[in-house]
Protein backbone atom coordinates (compact mmCIF):
# COMPACT_ATOMS: atom_id res chain seq x y z
CA UNK A 1 0.00 0.00 0.00
CA UNK A 2 1.68 3.35 -0.99
CA UNK A 3 3.19 5.13 1.99
CA UNK A 4 4.08 8.33 0.37
CA UNK A 5 1.82 11.42 0.83
CA UNK A 6 2.14 12.43 -2.72
CA UNK A 7 0.33 9.29 -3.68
CA UNK A 8 -2.88 11.15 -1.89
CA UNK A 9 -2.43 14.32 -2.69
CA UNK A 10 -3.64 12.61 -6.07
CA UNK A 11 -5.66 10.19 -5.19
CA UNK A 12 -7.79 12.23 -2.66
CA UNK A 13 -8.81 14.59 -5.29
CA UNK A 14 -9.63 11.53 -8.00
CA UNK A 15 -12.20 10.03 -5.23
CA UNK A 16 -13.64 13.25 -4.87
CA UNK A 17 -14.45 14.12 -8.62
CA UNK A 18 -14.78 10.49 -9.47
CA UNK A 19 -17.53 10.89 -6.94
CA UNK A 20 -19.37 13.96 -7.74
CA UNK A 21 -19.91 12.44 -11.42
CA UNK A 22 -21.30 9.42 -9.65
CA UNK A 23 -23.77 11.78 -7.82
CA UNK A 24 -24.91 12.52 -11.32
CA UNK A 25 -22.30 15.43 -12.01
CA UNK A 26 -21.26 14.46 -15.29
CA UNK A 27 -18.93 11.21 -16.81
CA UNK A 28 -15.81 14.56 -17.90
CA UNK A 29 -15.77 14.95 -14.24
CA UNK A 30 -14.80 11.46 -13.35
CA UNK A 31 -12.42 11.95 -16.38
CA UNK A 32 -10.76 14.36 -14.97
CA UNK A 33 -10.33 12.78 -11.72
CA UNK A 34 -8.88 8.90 -13.47
CA UNK A 35 -5.55 11.48 -14.73
CA UNK A 36 -5.01 12.58 -10.99
CA UNK A 37 -4.36 8.81 -9.83
CA UNK A 38 -2.40 7.95 -13.08
CA UNK A 39 0.16 10.57 -12.37
CA UNK A 40 1.38 8.55 -9.33
CA UNK A 41 0.75 4.89 -10.14
CA UNK A 42 0.61 2.95 -13.26
CA UNK A 43 -3.14 3.25 -15.58
CA UNK A 44 -3.70 -0.10 -14.89
CA UNK A 45 -3.25 0.25 -11.23
CA UNK A 46 -5.45 3.04 -11.17
CA UNK A 47 -8.07 1.39 -12.91
CA UNK A 48 -7.59 -1.46 -10.60
CA UNK A 49 -8.01 0.51 -7.09
CA UNK A 50 -10.56 2.66 -7.91
CA UNK A 51 -13.27 0.13 -9.77
CA UNK A 52 -14.03 -1.56 -5.91
CA UNK A 53 -14.60 2.48 -4.60
CA UNK A 54 -16.75 2.94 -7.58
CA UNK A 55 -18.54 -0.18 -6.80
CA UNK A 56 -19.17 1.25 -3.64
CA UNK A 57 -20.04 4.74 -5.20
CA UNK A 58 -22.90 2.86 -7.34
CA UNK A 59 -24.13 1.44 -3.83
CA UNK A 60 -24.34 4.85 -2.73
CA UNK A 61 -26.14 6.26 -5.88
CA UNK A 62 -28.69 3.67 -5.78
CA UNK A 63 -29.74 4.41 -2.66
CA UNK A 64 -30.10 8.12 -3.45
CA UNK A 65 -31.77 7.65 -6.82
CA UNK A 66 -33.51 4.27 -5.71
CA UNK A 67 -37.02 6.22 -6.66
CA UNK A 68 -35.62 7.69 -10.83
CA UNK A 69 -34.83 5.60 -13.66
CA UNK A 70 -36.05 5.07 -16.82
CA UNK A 71 -36.69 0.44 -16.86
CA UNK A 72 -37.02 1.05 -20.95
CA UNK A 73 -33.22 2.63 -21.61
CA UNK A 74 -32.17 -0.28 -19.19
CA UNK A 75 -33.53 -3.10 -20.63
CA UNK A 76 -32.75 -1.83 -24.26
CA UNK A 77 -29.38 -1.02 -23.54
CA UNK A 78 -27.99 -3.59 -20.97
CA UNK A 79 -27.86 -6.66 -23.21
CA UNK A 80 -25.35 -4.66 -25.88
CA UNK A 81 -23.18 -3.26 -22.66
CA UNK A 82 -23.19 -7.07 -21.59
CA UNK A 83 -21.54 -8.66 -24.43
CA UNK A 84 -19.47 -5.13 -25.37
CA UNK A 85 -17.76 -6.12 -21.98
CA UNK A 86 -17.38 -9.85 -22.67
CA UNK A 87 -15.94 -8.66 -25.80
CA UNK A 88 -13.61 -6.29 -24.39
CA UNK A 89 -12.53 -9.16 -22.08
CA UNK A 90 -12.22 -11.20 -24.97
CA UNK A 91 -9.29 -9.23 -26.80
CA UNK A 92 -7.93 -6.68 -24.37
CA UNK A 93 -4.62 -8.17 -25.32
CA UNK A 94 -5.39 -7.21 -29.10
CA UNK A 95 -7.18 -4.02 -29.97
CA UNK A 96 -5.44 -0.78 -28.57
CA UNK A 97 -7.05 1.04 -25.99
CA UNK A 98 -5.98 4.24 -27.30
CA UNK A 99 -7.60 3.96 -30.71
CA UNK A 100 -11.51 3.20 -29.31
CA UNK A 101 -10.14 6.45 -27.26
CA UNK A 102 -10.18 8.10 -30.03
CA UNK A 103 -12.59 7.22 -32.14
CA UNK A 104 -15.39 7.27 -29.36
CA UNK A 105 -14.26 11.60 -28.30
CA UNK A 106 -14.42 11.87 -32.22
CA UNK A 107 -17.78 10.53 -32.30
CA UNK A 108 -18.81 12.50 -28.94
CA UNK A 109 -17.23 15.68 -30.25
CA UNK A 110 -19.37 15.68 -32.72
CA UNK A 111 -22.57 14.88 -31.13
CA UNK A 112 -22.29 17.33 -28.80
CA UNK A 113 -20.96 20.35 -30.95
CA UNK A 114 -24.20 19.45 -33.42
CA UNK A 115 -26.48 19.96 -30.39
CA UNK A 116 -24.66 23.15 -29.28
CA UNK A 117 -24.97 23.95 -33.23
CA UNK A 118 -29.14 23.25 -32.90
CA UNK A 119 -29.69 24.87 -30.27
CA UNK A 120 -27.53 28.01 -30.03
CA UNK A 121 -26.33 28.38 -33.15
CA UNK A 122 -28.44 30.60 -36.22
CA UNK A 123 -31.50 29.78 -37.06
CA UNK A 124 -31.57 28.49 -32.94
CA UNK A 125 -35.00 27.71 -31.45
CA UNK A 126 -36.49 25.31 -32.95
CA UNK A 127 -37.68 22.58 -30.67
CA UNK A 128 -36.24 19.49 -31.12
CA UNK A 129 -38.69 16.41 -29.90
CA UNK A 130 -37.41 13.48 -27.95
CA UNK A 131 -36.02 10.72 -29.25
CA UNK A 132 -38.06 7.62 -28.97
CA UNK A 133 -36.44 4.12 -27.89
CA UNK A 134 -34.34 2.58 -30.77
CA UNK A 135 -33.35 -0.80 -30.43
CA UNK A 136 -30.86 -1.15 -33.14
CA UNK A 137 -29.27 2.10 -31.92
CA UNK A 138 -29.51 1.40 -28.19
CA UNK A 139 -27.82 -2.11 -28.81
CA UNK A 140 -25.03 -0.39 -30.62
CA UNK A 141 -24.31 2.10 -28.24
CA UNK A 142 -24.79 -0.18 -25.54
CA UNK A 143 -21.90 -2.56 -26.88
CA UNK A 144 -19.59 0.93 -27.15
CA UNK A 145 -20.27 1.80 -23.41
CA UNK A 146 -19.77 -1.82 -22.33
CA UNK A 147 -16.48 -1.93 -24.31
CA UNK A 148 -15.60 1.27 -23.86
CA UNK A 149 -15.47 0.91 -20.06
CA UNK A 150 -13.71 -2.63 -20.13
CA UNK A 151 -10.84 -1.41 -22.07
CA UNK A 152 -10.38 2.30 -21.82
CA UNK A 153 -12.93 3.47 -19.26
CA UNK A 154 -14.60 5.98 -21.46
CA UNK A 155 -17.99 4.02 -20.75
CA UNK A 156 -20.02 7.20 -20.10
CA UNK A 157 -19.90 9.01 -23.73
CA UNK A 158 -21.48 6.37 -25.92
CA UNK A 159 -24.40 5.85 -22.96
CA UNK A 160 -24.64 9.90 -23.36
CA UNK A 161 -24.90 10.01 -27.30
CA UNK A 162 -28.34 7.33 -26.49
CA UNK A 163 -29.55 8.59 -23.95
CA UNK A 164 -29.50 12.68 -24.02
CA UNK A 165 -31.43 13.08 -26.84
CA UNK A 166 -34.54 11.19 -25.28
CA UNK A 167 -34.60 13.97 -22.91
CA UNK A 168 -35.67 12.27 -19.72
CA UNK A 169 -36.57 14.29 -16.77
CA UNK A 170 -32.78 15.18 -15.21
CA UNK A 171 -33.73 12.81 -11.85
CA UNK A 172 -35.25 9.99 -14.14
CA UNK A 173 -32.08 10.23 -16.61
CA UNK A 174 -29.51 10.17 -13.75
CA UNK A 175 -30.97 7.48 -12.32
CA UNK A 176 -30.84 5.46 -15.57
CA UNK A 177 -27.14 6.07 -15.71
CA UNK A 178 -26.47 5.41 -12.04
CA UNK A 179 -28.46 1.49 -12.63
CA UNK A 180 -26.70 1.51 -15.97
CA UNK A 181 -23.44 2.17 -14.91
CA UNK A 182 -23.53 0.46 -11.45
CA UNK A 183 -24.86 -3.28 -13.16
CA UNK A 184 -21.81 -2.44 -15.43
CA UNK A 185 -18.95 -2.11 -12.49
CA UNK A 186 -20.27 -4.93 -11.19
CA UNK A 187 -19.90 -7.11 -14.12
CA UNK A 188 -16.21 -5.65 -14.60
CA UNK A 189 -15.62 -7.57 -11.36
CA UNK A 190 -15.31 -10.57 -12.75
CA UNK A 191 -12.62 -9.86 -15.46
CA UNK A 192 -10.29 -7.91 -13.54
CA UNK A 193 -10.33 -10.00 -10.76
CA UNK A 194 -9.94 -12.77 -14.10
CA UNK A 195 -6.81 -11.11 -14.95
CA UNK A 196 -5.22 -10.32 -11.25
CA UNK A 197 -5.77 -6.49 -11.38
CA UNK A 198 -7.71 -6.92 -8.17
CA UNK A 199 -4.66 -8.27 -5.59
CA UNK A 200 -4.85 -7.74 -2.01
CA UNK A 201 -2.35 -4.62 -2.25
CA UNK A 202 -4.40 -2.69 -4.61
CA UNK A 203 -7.93 -3.46 -2.22
CA UNK A 204 -5.77 -2.12 1.10
CA UNK A 205 -5.29 0.69 -1.26
CA UNK A 206 -9.21 1.23 -1.94
CA UNK A 207 -10.02 0.70 1.18
CA UNK A 208 -8.09 3.89 2.12
CA UNK A 209 -9.77 6.06 0.04
CA UNK A 210 -13.64 4.71 0.82
CA UNK A 211 -14.70 7.49 3.24
CA UNK A 212 -14.07 9.92 0.63
CA UNK A 213 -16.57 8.20 -1.82
CA UNK A 214 -19.96 9.09 0.03
CA UNK A 215 -19.40 12.88 0.30
CA UNK A 216 -18.62 13.21 -2.72
CA UNK A 217 -21.13 11.39 -4.12
CA UNK A 218 -24.33 13.08 -1.84
CA UNK A 219 -21.95 16.23 -3.12
CA UNK A 220 -23.05 15.27 -6.73
CA UNK A 221 -26.54 14.04 -6.09
CA UNK A 222 -27.42 17.44 -3.90
CA UNK A 223 -26.37 19.67 -7.25
CA UNK A 224 -28.40 17.53 -9.67
CA UNK A 225 -31.94 17.24 -7.54
CA UNK A 226 -31.63 21.17 -7.70
CA UNK A 227 -31.52 21.77 -11.80
CA UNK A 228 -33.68 22.48 -13.98
CA UNK A 229 -34.34 20.63 -17.72
CA UNK A 230 -33.04 23.58 -19.00
CA UNK A 231 -29.82 23.86 -17.15
CA UNK A 232 -28.96 20.55 -16.55
CA UNK A 233 -28.99 19.31 -20.43
CA UNK A 234 -26.83 22.25 -21.94
CA UNK A 235 -24.93 21.06 -19.00
CA UNK A 236 -24.25 17.44 -19.51
CA UNK A 237 -23.78 18.09 -22.86
CA UNK A 238 -20.69 20.49 -22.04
CA UNK A 239 -19.62 17.84 -19.72
CA UNK A 240 -19.77 15.38 -22.11
CA UNK A 241 -17.81 17.52 -24.40
CA UNK A 242 -15.12 18.12 -22.02
CA UNK A 243 -14.98 14.36 -21.84
CA UNK A 244 -14.65 13.56 -24.84
CA UNK A 245 -11.94 16.31 -25.38
CA UNK A 246 -10.34 14.13 -22.21
CA UNK A 247 -10.50 11.24 -23.84
CA UNK A 248 -9.41 11.76 -27.07
CA UNK A 249 -6.24 13.73 -25.91
CA UNK A 250 -5.58 10.35 -23.62
CA UNK A 251 -5.61 8.37 -27.10
CA UNK A 252 -3.53 10.76 -28.76
CA UNK A 253 -1.27 10.72 -25.74
CA UNK A 254 -0.68 14.52 -25.43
Amino acid sequence: MPQDLSFYYAAVPAVLLVGLAKGGMGDALSLIGLPFLALVVSPVEAAAILLPILVFMDMISLVIWRQHGDWATLKIMLPGAVFGIALGWATSALVPGNMLRIVIGAVTILFCLRYFWNNYGPGAGKIVPPRGQRPVAAGLWGTFSGYGSFVAHAGGAPFQIYALPLKLQPREYTGTSVRFFAILNAIKLIPYFALGQLDTQNLATSATLLPFAPLATLAGAWCVRRMKPAIFYPFMYAMALIAAFLIVREGLGW
